[in-house]
């Protein structure tokens, strides 16, 4: 049996800042990484930093350069599967929504799509963000609903997990960024879930590669703290990832510290 991990992300470069760390070890092991990206990701900085509806912004241009920067990203990581859904970037709510939004889709047409890639590939793993955190970006939340729509669907998956940011990280993320002069507030409570256990630190040889993949991006460093942080500094902050097993047939029991537990021994 080959095995498959499939993660469901919506925008290029949400792969290597949020499950980089997994991508990058499942795929040292030998297994076939598969990475479903929902939206084009149009409404991102343009490469010379111009920022979403001003006149320097197009975004199909954007849209183009930065799916090649996601190609390269995943070189990196070891991803041997891209599928695009090529849904249109929602933006933030402060935006105007765009036609034809990846949030305005219904979730059940969405979640086809994403199942007959779960009945295609038959990964035993399912990775998204978190279905039932509201305070995320729009796009994750609707990420999430599409991909336990399409884990539930297909029938095919035995576990399904989501990325958790606890509120240990956020707190990790403000310290470290401060020391380096970066400094921002520590969120609200409902941006950090309290569903996760902590995972064990992540081999530095995974984080190196997992920040070297968000260095791909290099269109959107200027909007992120962890493209801005120093390698140490990043190893510190992302050399941990936090998921949930939202959906187990193996009764495998938690905490885990491999998102493949009870596929063999437990």
């Amino acid at each position: 049996m080959t095995r498959t991990l499939l993660a469901v992300h919506a925008h290029p470069d949400d792969e290597s800042t949020s499950t980089g760390g997994i991508l990058a070890h499942y795929a040292s092991l030998g297994t076939r990484i598969v990475l479903v990206t929902c939206t084009n990701g149009e409404l991102g900085d343009a490469p010379d930093g111009a920022k979403p509806f001003t006149p320097a912004h197009d975004p199909a241009r954007v849209a183009a350069h930065r799916l090649g920067e996601l190609q390269a990203a995943c070189r990196v990581l070891g991803v041997t599967d891209v599928e695009l859904l090529g849904y249109h970037d929602s933006g933030i709510p402060a935006w105007k929504k765009p036609h034809g939004a990846f949030v305005d889709v219904p979730v059940p047409e969405a979640a086809d799509q994403v199942a007959r890639l779960i009945e295609h590939y038959e990964p035993q793993v399912v990775v998204t963000y978190d279905a039932e955190n509201t305070a995320q970006h729009r796009d994750h939340l609707h990420a999430a609903q599409v991909a336990s729509a399409a884990f539930d669907l297909s029938g095919v998956a035995t576990k399904l997990y989501f990325k958790a940011h606890v509120r240990a990280h956020w707190e990790r993320l403000v310290r470290v960024a401060a020391s380096v002069g970066i400094h921002r507030d520590v969120p609200p409570d409902s941006m950090a879930s309290t569903r996760a256990s902590p995972r064990p630190s992540t081999p530095r040889a995974v984080v190196d590669r997992k920040r070297a993949a968000l260095h791909c991006h290099a269109s959107q460093l200027g909007s992120s703290i962890a493209g801005r942080l120093p390698a140490a500094e990043f190893a510190e902050v992302f050399g941990v990832e936090d998921y949930i097993r939202a959906r187990d047939t193996t009764g495998c029991p938690v905490p885990e510290t491999d998102l493949f537990s009870g596929l063999g021994p437990c």
